[in-house]
């Protein structure tokens, strides 16, 4: 019998990536995607997207979302308690397992292992240690289509966001930054790929600084523009 999991899914390039073994792998069955969203903005949480085009990849992808929604400045109390009110609906459903992107982050790990330990949850981590550089690199060739959506001014990458992620950005990298920004450099949003039935139409909109460090590229639905 197939671990009925949820997917942590911010949109972006990483949690694609899990999606995409998540569905070589035989013993696992995903049946949801959990997105946290900052419901003053209705947008995903520091990747600074429109929920309506989650709910584009969402239907494209063929799984249903489950949205934890947090306020600006959320405290880690306000969000533990979302997040385990969520997961707890989730688990009175037969859910008993999330499924990450992470990549080598050893703190984050042990904090989500941790939290669902408290609700008798266990996490799935299929990209774990896996080396990034050859990750971006099979993102790209496996035919994903994705643009950086924020950048972090701090981390020397404010020109890339709205740059396609492809191979002439992966040249681009200053040195030191992860080539899948495991380190929190930027954040992106997934249009197309592999997984995809359709490709999520969108448009590159407005570039804006905010809170004097990141830097967001606005995308807005292609649809009626």
């Amino acid at each position: 019998m197939k671990t009925k999991t949820i997917l942590a899914w911010s949109g972006g390039k990483d949690s694609a990536m899990a999606l995409y073994e998540l569905r070589r792998d035989q013993t696992v069955e995903v049946v949801a995607l959990l997105t946290t969203i900052t419901k003053d903005y209705d947008r995903i949480s520091m990747h600074g997207v429109r929920t309506e085009l989650l709910e584009a990849q969402s239907e494209s992808l063929g799984v249903p979302l489950v949205k934890v929604f947090i306020s600006v400045g959320c405290t880690n109390e306000e969000y533990g308690e979302e997040m385990r009110a969520v997961l707890e609906a989730q688990k009175a459903q037969g859910v008993t397992a999330v499924a990450f992107g992470d990549l080598f982050l050893r703190d984050v790990r042990e904090y989500r292992e941790n939290a669902l330990a408290q609700v008798e949850m266990k996490g799935i981590f299929p990209l774990w240690m896996r080396d990034t550089a050859k990750l971006a690199r099979e993102f790209i060739d496996l035919g994903f289509k994705a643009i950086v959506t924020c950048a972090d001014s701090q981390a020397r990458v404010a020109a890339f966001a709205g740059r396609d992620f492809d191979a002439a950005l992966l040249a681009d990298l200053p040195t030191g930054v992860d080539p899948c920004f495991e380190n929190g450099e930027c954040h992106s949003f997934v249009w197309d790929g592999p997984i995809f039935s359709q490709p999520v139409p969108v448009h590159k909109g407005e570039i804006v600084l905010r809170d004097e460090r990141f830097v967001f590229c606005d995308l807005l639905p292609a649809t009626g523009h």
